[in-house]
């Protein structure tokens, strides 16, 4: 019989097994409809940070209580009693109710050394065996040589197979850079059947965040916002010299300590985070209890730019600076860069189909929004392609493109001035490692894309003189790209409007022949399927020649995201049962459809209720192929279209992701000025997908 749980542990501390478990998590998401989660040993019964991460981040249909099993202490105490049979039987027991729930139940242990030295073998592998469950095995590489961690992996392979248990796979974690290709090549003569892999050290998945620090010690902050809590601080230093010597010793990521009433170390800090000549402190932590006077704490407030956050503690500068020092580096579901790091890692190291065919996954039936989600990181990276994103002077779209680099998705180039973007995200305290960013006014593709604009608009009368000044607009120049195939899409929005976004496209790259008209679908994600809604962002009342148009469009972009399309053309009345302008509009839309694509299914008009209802399509089209399960629905006009999906939105609790922009030869796509960094990103995967077509 299949086991339908992993069981994920480590012999060592600090081997990683939650980056292991978010990765085979994922995976697992996005073949199953219903994964749970259950962590049979842990440190505090009613607090596990592993496990609060995994049901927030994952979304799980779970309450805590149901995740977790016994404290360390207990195990101990029921096995030096020799009630290590009662304590497995108990942990079986809740274990199968998560089976008999859920498709899936990913299991994550505690490490060996957590355990009293005296129990002298490991209860991890004790209670894999007796689940049944296939066992995922977590080495630390950090600190050891190609040899020691490949004798590291024999031993371990050596000891499941001794504990007769299901050898899944094996995860060697933070093994040092300069020795990975070595100790990859080596492992090759290994003839193990499992599969076996070797993840890089990140040191930033090691460092603390100011996060961290306020929950780790008891601090108030000062100054500055929530977000800026995410900066990662890699290293701290205590401020104990005057400002000029002072200045000389600043470092990108450092956590400045001092006492609080050291005004001429905040000013200087300050003044080093809008110069561009220094780098960038992560934050300041005064000591001593002592709070700056309200005009410093005014001053500090009036510079330019994003506030350092500030924090204070009651404790002297050296035991404060011990404190900081014995911060532990976390994982929350709010870690953003964090989490886009480990998405990278897997993505980069590890073989997704290797685990998915060892698992013999059987491909669920329904689609819940995680798996779709998920399913577009997968696309996208399946053929990598570049995205521009013109609007570089948002913050949210450099934390987007820093998030998509760390995940390893797409390749992203930003448009702006090269030293402006930097010294923005050098103040809000990310990476653009690995961004190209082109000033228009400084590419030599500037007077080519002049020229080559002018061409194509003179006869509609462009002077060369506005065809130079159109090129120095980030949108056009982006366009361009495009256009010219030195970027395979764009996305915009974030600050521009939709037609600042939509009509450099018209007027450059233009619609896809046999279409006329642009339109766009969202990507309604429901609990267990995904629909398509068209057009509700850019048509406010389209003909019945643009509604099918639109159909074919939307039937054209589901097939590309893996949605079977059924159209239901909609209108207040199914099949005969109305009449009137709006009715008849939708009945030639649906005609036009069927006379030139005879292949989709379409059907029309038809009510939503009878679309989508099974019961209620039988009553009103009991013959029809689309009534009842339609996957693509057809708005007659915006209003409609906007007012319901917004409805479904938010009534449903459903994940909407879009508009998406269908049409164009190549693909553009607009955000909502009100996006969110996941939006953004959500958005740039789609458009790697389409840029695959």
């Amino acid at each position: 019989m299949k086991s339908k749980s992993l069981y994920i542990a480590s012999l060592q501390k600090n081997a990683g097994s939650l980056i292991v478990s978010m990765g085979i998590m994922e995976i697992l998401k996005k073949s199953y409809a219903r994964v749970g989660f259950f962590r049979p040993f842990v440190k505090d019964l009613k607090n596990d940070k592993d496990t609060l991460f995994m049901i927030e981040f994952f979304n799980l249909d779970m309450k805590y209580e149901e995740c977790v099993g016994f404290d360390i202490d207990e195990v101990v105490k029921k096995i030096s009693q020799n009630r290590e049979h009662e304590l497995i039987e108990s942990l079986l027991d809740r274990l199968n109710e998560l089976v008999e729930r859920f498709d899936f139940v990913l299991i994550e242990g505690h490490c060996k050394e957590s355990f009293s030295a005296s129990l002298d073998f490991d209860i991890n592998l004790t209670a894999a065996k007796n689940f049944g469950s296939m066992f995922v095995a977590v080495l630390n590489g950090k600190d050891r040589d190609s040899s020691q961690v490949l004798e590291d992996v024999k031993l371990e392979h050596q000891s499941l197979r001794d504990e007769k248990i299901s050898h899944f796979a094996t995860f060697v974690n933070r093994v040092d850079c300069n020795i990975l290709e070595k100790t990859l090549k080596e492992s090759r003569s290994f003839n193990y059947k499992y599969p076996l892999f070797f993840l890089p050290e990140v040191d930033e998945l090691d460092r603390p965040t100011l996060n961290d620090l306020m929950q780790s010690i008891d601090c108030e902050l000062l100054l500055g916002e929530q977000k800026d809590l995410k900066r990662v601080i890699r290293n701290s230093k205590i401020a104990a010299m005057h400002t000029d010597n002072f200045i000389e010793h600043i470092e990108n990521g450092d956590l400045v300590i001092t006492p609080g009433d050291r005004s001429d170390i905040l000013i200087a800090s300050y003044a080093a985070l809008n110069s561009r000549n220094l780098e960038n402190i992560s934050g300041i932590l005064l000591t001593g209890g002592i709070i700056p006077k309200e005009s410093i704490l005014n001053l500090l407030k009036g510079f330019e730019g994003v506030l350092i956050p500030i924090l204070s503690l009651k404790d002297d500068t050296w035991s404060s600076a011990l404190k900081v020092e014995h911060i532990e580096a976390k994982i929350t579901p709010k870690s953003e860069r964090k989490i886009a790091l480990v998405q990278g890692l897997f993505s980069s190291y590890v073989d997704e189909d290797a685990i998915t065919k060892n698992l013999n996954t059987e491909i669920a039936s329904v689609v819940t929004p995680a798996m779709f989600e998920y399913g577009l990181f997968k696309r996208a990276k399946l053929n990598r392609k570049k995205i521009v994103l013109p609007e570089s002077e948002d913050e949210r779209i450099l934390r987007a493109a820093e998030i998509l680099i760390n995940r390893d998705v797409v390749d992203i180039i930003l448009i702006g001035k090269k030293e402006d973007v930097l010294y923005r995200a050098s103040q809000i305290g990310i990476s653009l490692h690995g961004v190209e960013i082109i000033n228009p006014k400084e590419s030599p593709l500037l007077e080519e894309f002049a020229k080559e604009f002018y061409e194509m608009r003179r006869h509609k009368g462009l002077k060369e003189d506005i065809a130079h000044e159109a090129m120095l607009i980030p949108t056009y120049f982006a366009t361009m790209m495009v256009y010219k195939d030195l970027a395979d899409g764009m996305v915009s929005g974030a600050v521009n409007t939709t037609a600042d976004t939509i009509r450099p496209a018209l007027q450059i790259i233009k619609t896809k022949p046999g279409i006329s008209i642009v339109s766009s679908v969202f990507f309604m994600c429901l609990d267990s399927k995904v629909l398509v809604y068209g057009d509700c962002a850019i048509n406010q009342n389209p003909t019945a020649d643009e509604l099918a148009e639109i159909a074919i469009s939307s039937a054209q972009t589901a097939l590309q995201f893996g949605i079977d399309p059924k159209i239901a053309m909609l209108s207040y009345s199914t099949g005969d049962s109305g009449s009137g302008d709006d009715v008849d509009k939708v009945k030639l839309a649906t005609m036009k459809v069927k006379e030139k694509r005879a292949d989709l299914l379409v059907e029309g008009p038809i009510q939503y209720d009878a679309a989508i209802d099974l019961k209620t399509a039988q009553k009103k089209l009991p013959n029809s192929k689309v009534a009842g399960q339609a996957t693509i629905f057809i708005f007659p006009d915006l209003n409609t279209g906007n007012n319901t999906y917004k409805a479904v939105q938010r009534s449903a609790n459903a994940l909407a992701i879009g508009p998406v922009l269908q049409g164009l030869k190549k693909p553009v796509n607009d955000l909502s000025r009100g996006c969110l960094v996941a939006d953004i990103v959500n958005t740039v995967a789609i458009t790697a997908i389409q840029a695959q077509e």
